[in-house]
């Protein structure tokens, strides 16, 4: 595989922009050639020895290390809220942080000097009430260096928060974890590279600072006098000291930007990009179905690892996503609709994420409305599960037991007992990056679990696995979902998921719940176009009449058991009952139509035509093979199609 960032073989860079291209860089290298060139190499012991340049360097660690601090202390909280809180004027505070980077630094003494001296703006207020002087002192120049430095680390700190996905830290919150907590366990480890990168960058800038330094704090040696400033009183004097001072500030700063390898802006990563072999699944391990018969395990989680008590749902949910939801403890729904149905939207509000909708919501006997997302109960699973990277599947697993105060060995051997029981105990040592797709989701199920959820929401858990796979994890979900005394919801577009782990199918439509049954009825009776369409029917909605069904999308439809006239239903007719014949048809068919094959799939031992008519909406017919190549069937046969009706079903909407 290619590396990034390699010339294509063969490939030759145009000379109107490789010349240019080669006189930018000798522009930029030339300057630093003169300063190893003019260094004198045999004094240059003795140069860097000095007591006076020991002493100036000693003074730009210490001001550059302040400097440092105190941008870290003030600097990290600025640029989270930059990244993550919106409010008034935060296009004028982002400006105000990038200002020291382009304003001239001795302008910048200038500012400090007006609003910290002892005439300026704070100055006498400082020096009267705590006899703080800050020009020519120490601290000055720690101020001149931080105002100088800072934004670096802010800049580059803000953007790796803003690569940062925000479902790691809502995943954290809802496993129990207080906004702090999940700052400093999730967070700052996850943009630890844009920050040590921000706080190199920071550090590097404090340690050359000469402009605002000297102009704010002076020149005077053993108090203000840093290295960059001393250089500058070298060249007067002893021009050879000078140049190899800036030897040394040139060393610095190259092992600085070599460390960091261009990676300043420091955007955190997810976990490596599995390879589709891992994606797909095919490195998990099968797990074996449990025996009934065997010796109790004794890595088994206790009892209370699983909640004990029976709680039911009540939710009165508004906003764009509008129902009422009550489920009896132990209840799986599924949650299914189309694009934009506010399927997540619903999930969003039961955990308090979002302000699209709000969620009155209620578990068991408590209210839990106003409680922040990381005390409600609710746990969440996101589609990709959201494992923390930088945390092992045993870590992970722990986490929520962490978060809500179990000790560090009782969390770790309750989460080991959680993965073993998932199949995925083997792996507890292995990072995110290192799993595959299904192992990835069963440790994201176990860590849900764990953190003993009275409301456990998953958000397409199985979408990313093959099919394979997905039976497998499916076999796991629904043996653990049995033993859940919550109350669970499941978003899905998988039929088979809606039907073999749900106890009611939620169907949504524009926010609006349009259907709240059992499976087996949902699939009897869809009352929703894409539902039918999903469980592989055709759906037509219409108005009943006297002739039929008048379909919306134009044409007549003949049914055995007419509604009465004027009313809205939704007809469905399943692929196999529709019959395809290269002539128009005679006998029992009341629905004819000529049509166009317009695509062909295959689908198990049948075959699924997609058929358009002008005369009536576009259907799916299922034949076999055989019939097909009787038929002489291909993509843009004319044929015609008859449907019984009593092979309709009429559903009233």
């Amino acid at each position: 595989m290619k590396r990034p960032g390699r010339r294509t073989p063969g490939a030759r860079a145009p000379v109107l922009l490789t010349a240019p291209a080669l006189l930018a860089v000798a522009f930029l290298m030339l300057p630093l050639v003169g300063i190893l060139v003019r260094t004198s190499w045999g004094g240059l012991g003795g140069h860097l020895t000095d007591p006076a340049t020991t002493e100036a360097l000693r003074l730009s660690l210490l001001v550059s290390l302040w400097a440092l601090g105190i941008s870290l202390l003030l600097g990290v909280p600025l640029a989270w809220l930059l990244a993550r809180v919106p409010f008034p004027g935060k296009a004028f505070v982002r400006s105000l942080v990038l200002l020291p980077m382009v304003l001239p630094p001795t302008v910048g003494g200038v500012a400090l000097l007006l609003a910290f001296g002892r005439r300026g703006l704070l100055g006498p207020w400082l020096e009267d009430a705590f006899g703080i002087t800050l020009p020519f002192h120490t601290s000055g120049a720690v101020l001149a260096a931080t105002f100088v430095a800072m934004p670096f680390l802010v800049i580059s700190l803000e953007g790796a928060l803003g690569g940062l996905h925000p479902r790691y830290e809502e995943t954290a919150a809802s496993l129990g974890a207080s906004p702090v907590r999940v700052f400093l366990t999730v967070t700052l480890p996850m943009v630890a590279p844009g920050l040590v990168a921000g706080a190199a960058l920071t550090w590097a800038r404090a340690l050359g600072e000469f402009g605002a330094t000297i102009t704010f704090a002076g020149n005077l040696p053993g108090t203000t006098q840093t290295l960059p400033l001393q250089v500058y009183l070298l060249l007067q004097e002893s021009p050879e000291a000078a140049t190899s001072v800036s030897l040394l500030l040139l060393a610095i700063a190259m092992v600085v930007l070599i460390a960091l390898r261009g990676r300043w802006t420091g955007t955190p990563g997810d976990p490596r990009p599995r390879t589709p072999k891992a994606v797909a699944g095919t490195a998990d391990e099968p797990t074996a179905p449990p025996d009934p018969h065997a010796p109790p395990d004794p890595h088994a989680p206790p009892a209370d690892a699983v909640p004990s008590a029976r709680r039911p749902l009540h939710a009165e949910v508004t906003g764009f996503t509008r129902l009422t939801l009550e489920a009896a403890a132990g209840t799986t729904i599924a949650v299914v609709g189309p694009n934009g149905a506010g399927k997540t939207t619903l999930l969003r509000a039961l955990l308090g994420l979002t302000p699209r909708a709000r969620a009155e919501l209620r578990l068991g006997d408590d209210d839990v409305t106003a409680l922040p997302p990381h005390r409600r109960g609710v746990a969440w699973v996101p589609q990709d599960g959201a494992l923390f990277p930088h945390l092992s599947a045993l870590g992970n697993t722990a986490y929520g037991l962490r978060a809500r105060g179990a000790s560090r060995a009782g969390a770790r051997r309750e989460a080991q007992a959680w993965l073993d029981r998932l199949g995925v105990g083997h792996l507890a040592h292995r990072k995110p990056g290192d799993l595959s797709g299904g192992q990835a989701q069963r440790v994201a199920l176990a860590r849900a679990l764990a953190a003993r959820p009275r409301l456990l929401l998953l958000d397409e858990p199985l979408a990313a696995l093959d099919q394979t796979t997905r039976a497998r994890v499916r076999h796991t979900l629904r043996r653990h979902l049995a033993d859940f005394g919550g109350v669970c919801l499941i978003v899905t577009h998988d039929p088979v998921e809606a039907v073999s782990l749900a106890d009611r199918v939620l169907v949504l439509e524009e926010g609006r719940a349009v259907q709240d049954e059992p499976p087996a009825e949902v699939t009897r009776h869809p009352r929703s176009p894409w539902v039918a369409r999903m469980l592989g029917r055709n759906a037509w909605p219409g108005t009943a009449t006297a002739d039929g069904l008048a379909l919306a999308d134009g044409g007549l439809l003949v049914v055995a058991d007419p509604l009465p006239t004027g009313a809205e239903a939704l007809a469905v007719v399943a692929p196999e009952a529709v019959s395809v014949h290269r002539e128009r048809p005679t006998g029992s068919p009341r629905n004819v139509w000529p049509g166009t094959v317009r695509e062909i799939t295959a689908g198990g031992s049948r075959l699924r035509l997609l058929i358009t008519s002008a005369e009536a909406p576009d259907l799916v017919a299922e034949i076999t093979p055989q019939a097909a190549a009787e038929l002489g069937i291909a993509d843009g046969t004319d044929v015609w199609t008859g449907i019984k009706a009593t092979e309709v079903t009429v559903v009233p909407l």
